[in-house]
């Protein structure tokens, strides 16, 4: 085996990713305040082809040297939006027929490795806030909860982290 060069890996260009079909897939961040995993989220939704991202509350947006740190320009290519608070996400969302699907440890959670999608619904995922998750009021507007089963001795994962899973599962079931 040999690593193939950056000219080899036939990436496409933003203009050419603005124009793909998306994955029916929105990511909704519920104040995250890492810039850094804000900007690894923007580059995990842009590796498989995310809809658009919905920054809430305290999420930060772009353009930001930090988030630019991470995303590695896929800030400029995944679309997003700014709302002030996540529930008028999540009502948009509904509005436009979203299933709504926090990724959080709740009671009667989904397990991920559980999960299956149709592929003639659109989904939005909401990730939520380093310390305190998903808050309880977004989740209580949300249509299910995703869980990531977990086996170690720590009880969560780093939001970016959650969310490249996560994003990679929706994009295995919805291509």
């Amino acid at each position: 085996m040999k690593v193939k060069k950056i000219t080899e890996l036939d990436r496409i260009s933003i203009n050419e990713f603005k124009l793909a079909n998306k994955i029916p897939l929105v990511v909704v961040l519920d104040n995250v305040r890492s810039l850094n995993n804000i900007g690894s989220i923007f580059r995990s939704s842009d590796a498989f082809l995310v809809q658009s991202i919905y920054l809430c509350g305290i999420t930060a947006t772009p353009p930001s040297v930090e988030i630019h740190k991470t995303a590695l320009g896929a800030e400029d290519s995944v679309d997003w939006l700014y709302f002030e608070k996540t529930e008028q996400a999540i009502e948009r969302l509904n509005e436009m027929g979203f299933t709504i699907c926090a990724i959080e440890q709740a009671r009667n959670s989904i397990m991920l490795d559980d999960l299956q999608l149709d592929k003639s619904k659109k989904y939005a995922i909401v990730l939520g806030n380093e310390v305190k998750g998903v808050q309880q009021e977004v989740v209580d507007l949300c249509h299910s909860c995703i869980e990531i089963p977990q086996f170690g001795t720590k009880h969560s994962l780093n939001v970016s982290v959650a969310g490249g899973v996560v994003i990679w599962e929706f994009s295995k079931q919805l291509r």
